[in-house]
């Protein structure tokens, strides 16, 4: 007939109940640190008798034992309800919480399990490789959190617990300080969470803050990125939130991280391609111009040499497949440029090299041939070289040798259909009158081939070079983590 429903701050949850002999009775649940202190009584054999301070510490103790096998506890108590032997009701002719939550009768404790995903292991384990600091904020116990956040692998050395009564008497300076210490919180309300959201923020750190119910609104709109449940959601929180995960699980999140740098690495390896490119035509005109030898392209070349690489291949780059260690690396820094970490010089460089590449076949093959032949081989070159360098784009940390040439199908089909609109405009008469450009022969395509994978191999020694002192200086038995087994478990 009535209902008193949960509230954080009171832990517990009521119910006013008539059934049909008339009789009233008032069942309660909620956290046994906040229903043991309304009960009078005891039920024991089916008869209730007064409770004694020995038998609330047994209750507690039993509530502890349950909570560290990592069960959430609820409480339970009832007692039959006339308002003839309780307080005046109040205006309207309803009793109030405070008469229907007193001179309980308790009766047991029920210990639920409720098992993390066999994934949320692994997802906290590449939030860690990735430089994230995952934490647990729930009221439960905080024998239940600890249990959990160790079975999921949450709370570790470095880690420490707090609960929401030691956040009451904690200032919010003192709580910036412990902050990044701290892996789980317990027994919190919706107040603290905002607290930890502001303290985390003060700290410079970049804040994602997940929430369901409507009390978690205000610490998910303060977050730099505030994610919403979409299953178990309120309405507030989802308009409150800047993402929403459809399907609850945390796994999604880390997954949605994991896309979010794939998408910003594949940005990179378009720019680096697309100005790379550009860098080393604009410097073979330049070089040319500046020498007063004749210049290496036709203006038609040139453009066409932009329609065959900067098309396909760039936009086959933007759809690589992330890269292995793509979570295994800290996270960028929110005001860091998009050239940082050596892009722009690793572009200026190549480009450099494709220029000065290009120029030196041009004057080789000026030796022995025609203008027309010596453009037509500087052309090719030009076009060669950036189609070697589009695979090279495909990892910043990693060489073409290891990264391979099969990786990316996209890229493939595109360098094979751009290779042969090159190879159209050297052997179709109609085209070679239009591009000016005459008939190679196998002598030729070494030379071509030869100046258009010179830059690549320097750039391999050198990643040679990097990853051997990064083997040498790299300390030994340092354990990395490799996959994550069905179980949750992960190997090393």
């Amino acid at each position: 007939t009535e209902e008193f429903p949960f509230e954080s701050e009171r832990k517990r949850m009521s119910v006013i109940y008539s059934d049909q002999k008339g009789g009233r009775y008032v069942f309660a649940k909620g956290a046994p640190e906040s229903i043991l202190p309304l009960c009078t009584e005891i039920l024991v054999d089916g008869v209730p008798q007064k409770i004694s301070d020995v038998q609330r510490q047994q209750v507690l103790n039993q509530n502890v034992a349950l909570a560290e096998k990592a069960l959430r506890v609820l409480a339970l108590a009832y007692k039959p309800f006339t308002f003839d032997h309780e307080e005046p009701r109040q205006g309207g002719g309803k009793p109030t919480v405070v008469q229907a939550e007193q001179n309980l009768v308790f009766l047991g404790l029920v210990g639920m399990h409720d098992p993390p995903r066999a994934e949320a292991a692994y997802a906290i384990a590449t939030c860690r490789q990735a430089g994230i600091h995952p934490i647990m904020i729930t009221g439960d116990h905080p024998q239940t959190a600890m249990a959990v956040a160790k079975e999921i692998g949450l709370l570790t050395g470095r880690g420490a617990l707090a609960t929401g009564p030691e956040l009451e008497v904690m200032s919010q300076s003192e709580l910036e300080k412990r902050i990044k210490d701290v892996s789980v919180f317990a027994r919190v309300s919706p107040q603290h969470k905002l607290r930890i959201v502001k303290a985390l923020k003060k700290k410079g750190e970049v804040v994602a803050m997940t929430g369901d119910g409507v009390n978690d609104a205000p610490a998910v709109k303060e977050a730099d990125i505030g994610v919403a449940m979409g299953l178990t959601g309120t309405e507030v929180t989802k308009e409150a939130a800047a993402m929403i995960v459809t399907d609850d699980n945390f796994a999604s999140i880390v997954a949605a991280v994991e896309e979010g740098r794939a998408i910003y690495a594949n940005i990179r390896k378009f720019i680096r391609y697309l100005l790379g490119c550009n860098t080393g035509e604009i410097l073979t005109m330049f070089i040319a111009a500046i020498s007063g030898m004749p210049l290496p392209l036709m203006p038609m070349q040139i453009l066409w040499t932009n329609l065959v690489t900067d098309g396909l291949p760039a936009l086959a780059l933007g759809v690589e497949a992330p890269e292995g260690d793509l979570m295994q690396k800290p996270p960028r820094k929110p005001a860091e440029s998009i050239f940082a970490h050596g892009l722009g010089c690793s572009m200026l460089l190549r480009g450099v090299s494709i220029g000065i590449c290009t120029i030196a076949a041009f004057l080789i093959a000026q030796r022995t041939g025609s203008l027309a032949y010596s453009r037509t081989v500087a052309f090719t070159t030009l076009v060669m070289s950036q189609f070697i360098f589009a695979f090279e784009c495909r990892s910043e940390g990693h060489g073409l040798f290891e990264t391979g040439l099969f990786g990316n199908w996209y890229l493939i089909g595109a360098v094979l259909i751009s290779l042969a609109m090159q190879l159209a405009v050297i052997y179709f008469d109609p085209l070679r009158t239009i591009f000016a450009t005459v008939v190679l022969d196998l002598k030729d395509w070494g030379l071509i081939m030869l100046f258009s994978s010179l830059s690549m191999l320097v750039s391999e020694l050198v990643h040679f070079i990097k990853k051997a002192a990064a083997r040498i200086a790299a300390p030994k038995g340092n354990p990395i983590l490799r996959k994550c087994d069905g179980g949750g478990r992960y190997n090393r």
